[in-house]
């Protein structure tokens, strides 16, 4: 078996990135200017707002469940993950620009949510008016603001601690900061998990007056994970040809990280079907309006579309070992998981305002450039002038000779490796 790259390489900083960096700020500006010039549009100030929290949901989905999987990977004490940190990493970095982001968000309440008071609301139904001053002392706008600020210092806290550790890490080699990235680790997990799942219920559930799921949390939790690991496939891919990061990744690396793709597919998939199975089941007056929304006119395709498109697919192309490892081929179909997480959210949010048909508004794009643009650029210059691996973390060289298949079937050979991976198209 031919020696892997070991401890000892002397890897450079991380210096590329100068284009993504200026094109995810330029189409950062332009995005937000068209959904704001949206915004200023007869009957435009919804739809616009609307776009901007799918947008919203999307990007701090990501860097969400990126902080959390960090937290996990700490937890267990995962070894085999060190090579492939740094991006997950960065992409946790990057939640403070998610603060500043949020502020559209406060502003425009009273356009978003029945509960806030706002003028486009006045035409609610006595039953719904009663359900909204039900829940007035958890939702209204002091208390939101105030959960929305504790769900950031919870979020910004622990992605800094654990992400700044590596970084310091980095510098020092001290082997201290690795046993403190093990504490807050698992200490943090479950202030990490309630802290997603009482934001999906109130930045999307509270948007629809007559609608109430104990799942919404668990629901918007897995569909952010199965993004994450669309986005790390593509992040690695592209790392894999820069001189900063090339050599890190092993077949068994690639393998693993389709496998949790995988695992989190079918778990989305468990998600969805139970959230929909139970409140069919149990036809509650206060659940069931979710459901015949997106049953009506061409909501319902588009909830096909999500079937097939979001798990069936996916999860049968996933179950391919030869699929999972060759980045090449992974990365179209990790595109196409990105692409129908949007569609996911889409379905999710915009049947408030258009509960007919499934009409998309140009406000979409833009916010989902604008939102995305400043996520993408901001993580981009984090990463700008670090090591793309935690040069110094003591169990880099165990994970950079990740061998072990955990089916069960031993060690992965050279020859193996080419059976499973197409020559030439993975740098090992």
């Amino acid at each position: 078996m031919s020696a892997p790259a070991t401890q000892n390489r002397t890897w450079p900083v991380f210096e590329g990135g100068k284009s993504l960096q200026m094109a995810g700020f330029g189409l950062g500006v332009l995005g937000l200017a068209g959904t704001a010039a949206r915004a200023f549009m007869p009957d435009g100030t919804r739809i616009a707002l609307h776009s901007y929290v799918i947008a919203y949901a999307y990007w701090v989905g990501l860097a969400l469940a990126a902080g959390l999987l960090l937290a996990i990977w700490h937890a267990a004490k995962a070894k085999w993950v060190v090579a492939i940190r740094r991006p997950v990493e960065i992409m946790a970095a990057t939640m403070p620009i998610f603060l500043v982001l949020f502020v559209p968000i406060a502003l425009g309440m009273k356009q978003l949510y029945p509960w806030a008071g706002g003028p486009d609301f006045a035409h609610l139904s006595g039953e719904e008016m009663h359900l909204i001053h039900h829940r007035e002392h958890w939702l209204n706008p002091t208390t939101f603001l105030v959960r929305t600020a504790l769900y950031f210092v919870i979020w910004i806290v622990v992605s800094l601690v654990l992400a700044g550790s590596s970084f310091k890490q980095d510098k020092t080699g001290d082997p201290k900061l690795t046993e403190r990235m093990w504490t807050w680790g698992p200490a943090s997990l479950p202030f990490l998990g309630l802290a997603i799942a009482f934001a999906a219920f109130d930045w999307l559930m509270s948007l629809a007056t007559v609608w109430f799921s104990s799942m919404w949390g668990v629901y918007y939790f897995a569909g952010s994970f199965v993004a994450l690991f669309a986005l790390l496939i593509l992040v690695l891919r592209s790392l894999s040809m820069d001189p900063s990061f090339k050599g890190a990744m092993r077949v068994t690396h690639w393998l693993s990280t389709g496998q949790f793709l995988l695992a989190f597919t079918a778990f989305w998939g468990y998600i969805a079907f139970d959230q929909y199975m139970l409140t069919f089941v149990a036809n509650l007056p206060d659940a069931t309006p979710f459901l015949i929304a997106r049953q009506t006119g061409s909501w319902k395709f588009v909830g096909l579309l999500l079937m097939f498109g979001h798990f069936l697919v996916p999860f049968l192309l996933l179950l391919s070992r030869k699929l999972k490892t060759q980045p090449n081929r992974i990365r179209f179909l990790a595109m196409w998981i990105l692409f129908i997480h949007y569609v996911d959210l889409y379905w999710c949010v915009m049947p408030q305002i258009s509960p007919a048909w499934a009409t998309p508004d140009w406000s979409n794009l833009t916010a989902f450039l604008g939102v995305g643009g400043f996520s993408v650029a901001t993580a981009v210059t984090i990463l700008r002038g670090k090591f793309a691996v935690p040069v110094k973390d003591p169990f880099l060289a165990e994970s950079l000779d990740y061998n072990v298949i955990t089916a069960g079937t031993g060690y992965l050979t050279d020859s193996a490796a080419h059976d499973i991976a197409d020559e030439g198209e993975l740098e090992r």
